[in-house]
């Protein structure tokens, strides 16, 4: 692993303990002034309002973990791809257990910031969305083919 990998492994690292012990302080140093996390419905979060989950003690974490990492760099940003792992609840209600999460972290390494987080349900897990026309598991079953 280069140490561009190196030190991207740890930002994010840094950012899912923060963000999965409510670290407050340490969320305000790492997110973007102009951040913008994107919920797995589509709703939006501003940097305050992300932070804002935390102080008021409206989410609650268990467990949190990202798997299934990707990442690539582009000058001075970089796009993760992970599978995020939850347990907890929010306002009382269970969280989904797996989202696919995009991270965009912006910067230089010395000064990386997280600009962005979309959160996103994925097909099949449990609390996802079914997708309309595909049959099994997510689905609605007649694969939107008609027999008549």
């Amino acid at each position: 692993m280069d140490n561009h990998s190196e030190g991207l492994r740890v930002f994010v690292s840094e950012w899912l303990a923060a963000e999965r012990d409510g670290d407050t302080a340490a969320l305000d140093r790492i997110l973007a002034d102009d951040f913008t996390g994107v919920g797995p419905l589509g709703f939006l979060l501003s940097r305050q309002e992300w932070l804002q989950r935390h102080v008021a003690g409206d989410l609650k974490y268990r467990a949190l973990d990202l798997d299934e990492v990707q990442a690539r760099h582009y000058d001075c940003a970089d796009v993760v791809v992970a599978r995020q792992r939850a347990q907890g609840a929010y306002r009382g209600n269970e969280l989904p257990g797996d989202l696919r999460a995009t991270l965009l972290v912006v910067g230089e390494p010395s000064a990386r910031r997280l600009a962005g987080v979309h959160l996103s349900f994925m097909a099949g897990t449990p609390g996802a969305p079914a997708i309309p026309g595909r049959p099994g598991p997510g689905g609605s079953g007649t694969g939107g083919v008609s027999n008549g």
